[in-house]
């Protein structure tokens, strides 16, 4: 139960960012939609580790890892491309 929570929640964070960047009320490159990319996709990881969903391990941990990346960028001062 608690795991299906869990699962639901990281697809919600993604989903937010998404469909808010989709209705114009925040860019792709701002901090809110790379952070809910973040985590929604390392909590996703991680439920998918637990699994050894391997398809999904590399989908959401290669998502993870290029919103984190695009993160650290922004934070140097440097231009983040739509990551997603």
């Amino acid at each position: 139960m608690l795991y299906d929570v869990v699962q639901v929640v990281g697809s919600l964070l993604i989903l937010a960012g998404f469909v808010a960047a989709l209705a114009g009320r925040i860019k792709q490159s701002s901090y809110t939609y790379l952070a809910a990319n973040a985590v929604g996709s390392a909590v996703l990881t991680c439920t998918a580790v637990i699994g050894r969903e391997w398809g999904f391990i590399l989908l959401e941990g290669v998502w993870a890892l290029v919103s984190i990346y695009s993160i650290v960028r922004k934070a140097a001062g440097r231009s983040v491309a739509a990551s997603h």
